[in-house]
């Protein structure tokens, strides 16, 4: 496990502490709490602007004992993996004011395989990760899959491919054509799946509130362009 992985989640476990106080005190959560997607391109940059945010925003939320949890595809598959999820906060989850989650995915089912599958028990996973609210999720179609969750910010991250293999480059310490291959298959695989799953194309701006070209936009400005949008309310999709 990576360095930012292992903070990641160290995140995770102190958002499962304060979803359990919560219970245990059996205060009843906020409403609509906010969440956000991220989408990216490979190597743009995503993992370090979901970490980046999550500290921005925990640092500027109203609510003190906020904690912003980050779940990408792998920590997603580990909490189901673990079991961590249905059985014990199913009740907590069922008291959101939100489009029950069943319904959400019948409306999935005509692209979604069945029931006992990955797919389907990582969309519910995610749905009530959004349900719950503070958390950031990575990839996985979770712009689509969370369509009728109110009061998320879906956010797609995109950069030129000389800028992302020299990313990549330095984070995986391969050869420049390493790199390259590495993100074109990456990039590949995550075109198929949202097809595949979701029959949509992964580049289509309306399914994002708003598109980051990370060419032009410093990290610190990304993440302060995607927390305006979170704590004051989404607009209309826009490229910046």
């Amino acid at each position: 496990m990576t360095k930012i992985h292992q903070m990641i989640e160290s995140r995770v476990t102190s958002w499962f502490k304060q979803l359990d106080e919560s219970t245990s005190m059996k205060h009843r959560p906020r409403e609509n709490k906010p969440y956000v997607t991220i989408s990216r391109q490979s190597g743009a940059y995503g993992t370090t602007i979901a970490e980046m945010l999550a500290e921005y925003l925990s640092k500027r939320e109203r609510r003190r004992d906020a904690v912003w949890a980050i779940f990408d595809h792998e920590l997603i598959k580990k909490v189901i993996d673990d079991n961590k999820f249905p059985g014990k906060y199913e009740k907590y989850f069922n008291e959101y004011a939100m489009p029950a989650i069943q319904d959400i995915m019948e409306d999935l089912l005509r692209v979604h395989p069945p029931h006992e599958t990955l797919i389907r028990k990582m969309s519910e996973t995610i749905l009530k990760l959004s349900s719950v609210g503070y958390v950031i999720v990575i990839g996985s179609g979770g712009n689509i899959i969370t369509q009728k969750i109110p009061n998320g910010v879906h956010v797609r991250l995109i950069c030129s491919l000389e800028k992302r293999v020299a990313h990549m480059q330095e984070i995986l310490g391969v050869t420049e054509k390493e790199a390259k291959d590495h993100i074109i298959k990456e990039d590949h695989t995550r075109h198929e799946y949202i097809k595949k799953y979701f029959h949509k194309d992964i580049d289509d701006v309306s399914l994002y509130d708003v598109v980051i070209n990370m060419d032009t936009v410093p990290l610190e400005d990304a993440v302060r362009i995607i927390s305006e949008m979170v704590l004051k309310g989404k607009g209309k999709t826009q490229t910046v």
